[in-house]
């Protein structure tokens, strides 16, 4: 089997969580500059990279990567998910006392990611600390467009509205979680698509999780497949589905949440 398992590993650190869908074209470079990061760093870490029903060789490059790097994961979703879907299939299996995701396109630098860590490890550290653009702009190498921008400030006003969360960047794909937090967190989550990153936070807050947004360097990739006319539009639904989830109780005890781990051969 090509899949490395979890039990052949010493105690780890951190896991480090990469959603993939039909990403051939840059997960070769993504899995150099993490594993890059990890053994330069020095950390006892895992990688896993959540397949979700790519059609193209994705799941085939990562399987040609573990055959040199044993800490590297393959988990194959039951077909196309959604990346919320496959955030939480991977971090429900992760077993780092950190457990973390960043987008394939690492916009935000993996090296970035101790900039997270060391807002859980301080002293009164946080159970969850998520990237954000926003809070130093001077961060960015590379800008969205202005219409991103725009669309994505918008988005930003009407969740601190409707979900009553305070922070300046809601969607960074660069989180981390203390892992007992985030099995608490991820099995009680019920959003499988771009809507995800809301509802996590407003889990978080809900079971009274410190969570702490830190600034980290970050440039655009213009190759994101998220487009803020229809998926926002959706994400803006999902939204209303998280406000009566919450009203009808089902973020009040946790759900068997979601474990799949199809053999990779």
């Amino acid at each position: 089997m090509l899949m490395n398992s979890p039990t052949t590993f010493a105690k780890l650190q951190y896991s480090i969580v990469i959603p993939a869908f039909n990403e051939s074209a840059r997960i070769e470079a993504t899995l150099k500059e993490v594993t890059s990061c990890v053994e330069a760093q020095g950390w006892a870490a895992e990688v896993l990279v959540v397949n979700d029903g790519s059609r193209d060789n994705t799941a085939a490059i990562v399987r040609r990567w573990m055959e040199r790097k044993p800490y590297l994961r393959l988990i194959e979703n039951p077909g196309n998910r959604g990346k919320g879907y496959s955030v939480r299939n991977g971090l429900l299996q992760a077993v780092g006392e950190i457990v973390m995701f960043t987008d394939a396109d690492l916009s935000a630098p993996m090296d970035e990611a101790n900039r997270l860590f060391d807002a859980i490890n301080a002293g009164a550290g946080a159970d969850v600390a998520i990237g954000s653009r926003w809070l130093e702009r001077a961060r960015q190498t590379t800008e969205q467009p202005w219409y991103r921008r725009f669309f994505g400030r918008c988005f930003n006003l009407i969740t601190r509205m409707v979900m009553h969360l305070p922070y300046a960047d809601t969607q960074c794909g660069f989180k981390a979680f203390r892992r007992e937090a985030a099995q608490h967190i991820f099995r009680l989550q019920r959003i499988e698509r771009w809507g995800f990153d809301p509802e996590i936070l407003f889990i978080a807050q809900r079971l009274k999780f410190t969570v702490r947004e830190v600034p980290v360097t970050w440039g655009h990739d213009e190759r994101s497949r998220m487009s803020y006319l229809k998926d926002g539009m959706r994400m803006l639904e999902e939204m209303a589905v998280v406000r009566w989830n919450a009203l009808i109780g089902r973020y009040d005890h946790d759900a068997p949440g979601v474990l799949h781990n199809e053999s990779a051969n």
